[in-house]
């Protein structure tokens, strides 16, 4: 019976596995291909091997070094953000209070609008002349002069991390909010009996059985924010200041149309997503009351 199961199994996820080969495996193993090629495309079909010469060339380059900064810079900061802010608003609208309904639905419209369209609708409000932002500080008078908030290199990649922070929080919030769903009541009752106060609840009881939904929420942010470009891209463009690795290898493969740099970029890329998954799957194992034990 337990094999008959299995083979069930295999045969109901084998179109799954055939598709999922084909749409991503295949585009994957040509571009690790093609990362140790000189090819271009001037002549994509006529080029030769040229070993580890392209990530050579990106072990010296202070551009891409500069695009594995920024990513890694966006990606901390906008994902830690992002989860402390996720975690006090779930926790907010998990609590019975009125037209939390309403609340709930209102948190998801920057998490529903297209990357694209409010990456544009920002850089308008950041606009260092007639941007609303600047305009609301000067008359608050917080700064004396406009600032050039995607411009400016000291500012830019913040700019980015706050407007990527305003649209990804719901996303957080929203897994969060469901682990808190289903968190048992009782739990909660037998806390207060035995003397715990909130934040004794929050440590000791939320945290712990939520940290399944946690360490999902943040793997999924954390790949998204490791693979940013739309944001990035549509805000600064090709700005040395907040390029990360993927707007540096859409600018090798399409502006300097060398399909071997920017394979080699993509490649690296995609073993910094997989390792960064790794870690956070190991890290996710780590209880939080191992002092306890």
């Amino acid at each position: 019976m337990q094999r008959r199961r299995r083979r069930t199994a295999w045969l109901f996820l084998s179109p799954m596995l055939l598709v999922l080969a084909l749409v991503a495996g295949w585009p994957l193993l040509r571009t690790v291909y093609f990362a140790f090629t000189d090819a271009t495309l001037f002549d994509i079909a006529f080029h030769e091997l040229v070993g580890a010469q392209n990530f050579a060339f990106l072990a010296s380059d202070p551009d891409w070094w500069a695009a594995v900064r920024n990513t890694l810079i966006f990606a901390t900061a906008s994902v830690a953000i992002e989860t402390l802010l996720g975690l006090v608003i779930a926790l907010t609208l998990n609590a019975r209070l009125r037209g939390r309904g309403p609340l709930r639905a209102a948190m998801l419209i920057p998490w529903a609008i297209p990357t694209v369209v409010s990456a544009q609708m920002w850089g308008w409000m950041l606009h260092d002349q007639y941007g609303v932002i600047n305009a609301v500080l000067l008359s608050l008078g917080v700064i004396a002069t406009p600032w050039a908030w995607v411009a400016d290199p000291s500012l830019a990649l913040w700019s980015v991390v706050a407007v990527d922070v305003w649209k990804t929080t719901p996303f957080m919030a929203l897994l969060i909010l469901a682990a808190l769903q289903l968190v048992p009541r009782d739990v909660y009752e037998a806390a207060r009996i035995d003397g715990l106060g909130p934040v004794g609840i929050f440590v000791r009881i939320t945290l712990p059985l939520i940290r399944p939904a946690l360490m999902v929420a943040v793997l999924f942010r954390a790949l998204d924010a490791l693979r940013v470009f739309d944001l990035m891209y549509v805000l600064t463009g090709n700005s040395p200041s907040t390029a990360s690795m993927s707007v540096y290898a859409r600018q090798q493969l399409v502006d300097f149309q060398d399909v071997g740099m920017g394979s080699a970029a993509a490649t690296f890329l995609a073993l910094v997503v997989a390792a960064s998954a790794a870690l956070i799957i190991v890290a996710g194992r780590v209880r939080f009351d191992t002092a306890g034990r």
